[in-house]
């Protein structure tokens, strides 16, 4: 036998036994296997060239005249103006900060103060909080407390329990000396917040059926407002609760798609209209769908919690569910006090593309006197109701949106944009009252599907992946996704909807937009470049890689007498092909001298 020969029978036994071995661990640990996997893939494959952006004005543009009488804005206290005590920093969600020591003109000289290494490689997407000079963030595993001027760890509490295969927890929420995170199997937990000493525990999620909770809770008045997301697993549905602050009592749930026999009832329930007639199910296909895994929006003036609704399930099998799937990818609104339904928003209708309506609406008042809630799902438009009379306003379309008419059948490959991962993810869009702008930060990335039948989506266990995709690569639960990627900021007027300015970036943007009153807009995309922009035109004013993908909290606080910027950083995902690095927290500034104007 020759040399050749020998080596290249040596090479295919390697590869047979790597094969059965990465088989065999598979059906073992999935979860593990499909991490870390996707890590070594992720590591191999991705690309990271220097981020670069362009930016184009509208010349069509014209202002919106303001109103007659200007709708007041109430002055934030001096030290509510300095924190930033919520995932959206108020719980209507504008997350536009009044700070403006950091502005359009000294914006170019901001630097890295100090950095917070998580320690572990992580899909960090936590919606990080400032409140009583303490910066909190959370992990999958881990809540953590740390000095928002220096950095140092003030203490971190550790959880142990099973992930999910696309593990990610999107932060905590404050209330009178607690804090509330969710679990990766159906927890809700809270903690004191100058210990991290765990106080009380309560399950809203079924772990069986693969139900987490990835989303920020929202807290007022008493209580925490959350729901469980896993819409995507056979069988999970989504719920909101609201809980006991003191206690973790449930004082109310309400179901997000219908109650059927057998479900679980944990807490009294909120009124609803919903039955299984608006699905049609088919034989054999439960109802699934209806997560809720970002965050939460209220209006604290009327008392109605608006919740965003995830995609119905399975994904992208026609013929599953042939109702209209109320109240999937909608906002659905609720008594905050009891959970009775009041109203619902549709946004995407009779999805078939998992377009979920995936981050918390937000509440403004525009220059032109309307009280809108502005929504932005993942079909890749941005939506605007009039709440004077629930009335839909404008629907823009805000990145690259081709090829959606296709109907899917059983094999045939159907290419659609924005993809499952495309449009808006779990960051929502914010509001600039100077310039009566909406920005919103998109994905532009296209997706392949093949769908399954109905007789292989029944042959899938209660609990397992139900998004109906047929594929060996168990790295493309979602379909199979372009090689190429890029991001969209738009600023679209808030009264017309017409867009001011937009910019393309060469990477992905879902991390949080956040504006100030400095006139300047931060944010980053998930190659790691963090920009301060003039938000008014759109004008790059500074620009830095941070070394890890941003796609969690981007906010603004005062700590140590002056205005600091925190930015979670260091996104490693299996479903996103960023290069893995560790999770850490970055706090960037201006030297004291570069405050002078």
């Amino acid at each position: 036998m020759t040399k050749t020969k020998k080596i290249l029978l040596i090479g295919g036994a390697l590869v047979v036994i790597g094969a059965v071995t990465g088989g065999a661990l598979y059906l073992l640990y999935p979860v593990q296997v499909e991490i870390a996997g996707g890590l070594v893939r992720n590591y191999i494959v991705s690309s990271t060239p220097p981020g670069t952006t362009t930016t184009e004005l509208n010349a069509a543009y014209k202002a919106a005249e303001a109103a007659a009488a200007p709708p007041a804005v109430d002055a934030p206290s001096a030290s509510a103006a300095g924190d930033w005590p919520s995932y959206n920093r108020t719980v209507a969600s504008d997350r536009y900060s009044p700070l403006s020591e950091i502005n359009a003109k000294n914006a170019g000289k901001l630097k890295v103060l100090c950095t917070y290494d998580v320690g572990e490689f992580a899909a960090f997407e936590s919606g990080l909080i400032m409140v009583e000079n303490a910066l909190i963030g959370t992990t999958v595993y881990d809540i953590f407390s740390i000095d928002p001027n220096t950095c140092k760890e003030n203490w971190r509490t550790h959880e142990d329990y099973n992930r999910s295969i696309l593990p990610a927890n999107r932060g905590a929420a404050y209330w009178d000396g607690m804090l509330f995170r969710g679990t990766q199997d159906g927890r809700v937990l809270a903690y004191d917040f100058k210990t991290g000493k765990r106080i009380w525990e309560t399950t809203i999620g079924d772990a069986k059926l693969n139900e987490v909770v990835s989303s920020a809770p929202i807290a007022w008045d008493g209580l925490v407002f959350v729901g469980n997301a896993g819409g995507d697993f056979k069988g999970a549905k989504g719920r909101m609760y609201a809980l006991d602050a003191k206690t973790g009592k449930i004082v109310w749930e309400f179901f997000l798609v219908p109650k059927t026999e057998g479900d679980t009832v944990r807490g009294p329930q909120g009124k609803s209209p919903l039955d299984t007639a608006t699905w049609k199910n088919a034989t054999g296909i439960p109802i699934s769908g209806g997560g809720t895994w970002t965050s939460y929006t209220l209006d604290t003036t009327t008392g109605l919690l608006y919740v965003p609704g995830g995609n119905p399930a399975p994904d992208f099998v026609v013929g599953a569910r042939e109702g209209d799937n109320s109240f999937s990818d909608s906002v659905v609104v609720l008594d905050v006090k009891t959970g009775d339904y009041k109203n619902h928003f549709r946004l995407v209708e009779k999805d078939w593309h998992d377009w979920d309506v995936s981050n918390a609406p937000i509440l403004i008042r525009t220059r032109g006197g309307k009280h809108l809630m502005v929504a932005t799902p993942k079909d890749g438009y941005l939506y605007a109701f009039d709440l004077a009379d629930n009335s839909a306003l404008y629907k823009v379309p805000v990145t690259r949106i081709e090829e959606v008419a296709e109907a899917f059948s059983h094999g045939q490959a159907v290419h659609f944009c924005p993809g499952a991962v495309g449009g808006a993810e779990w960051n929502s869009p914010s509001y600039v009252p100077q310039t009566n702008l909406v920005l919103v930060g998109e994905v532009e990335w296209c997706d392949t599907v093949r769908a399954k039948n109905l007789d292989e989506l029944r042959q899938v266990e209660i609990g397992q992946p139900w998004a109906g995709v047929w594929t060996w690569n168990p790295f493309d639960p979602f379909g199979r996704f372009d090689k190429t990627w890029a991001g969209w900021v738009y600023a679209v007027d808030a009264d017309t909807g017409v867009w001011k300015w937009r910019l393309k970036s060469n990477y992905p943007i879902v991390g949080g937009m956040t504006p100030t009153a400095g006139e300047v807009v931060f944010f980053g995309d998930v190659g790691g470049n963090f920009y301060a922009l003039d938000s008014a035109t759109g004008q790059k004013l500074w620009g830095q890689d941070l070394g890890g993908g941003i796609a969690g909290g981007v906010i603004t606080y005062t700590a140590g007498g002056s205005q600091k910027i925190a930015v979670a950083a260091g996104f490693s995902n299996l479903a996103w092909p960023t290069r893995p690095g560790h999770a850490k927290v970055v706090v960037l500034g201006l030297d004291n001298a570069a405050t002078v104007q």
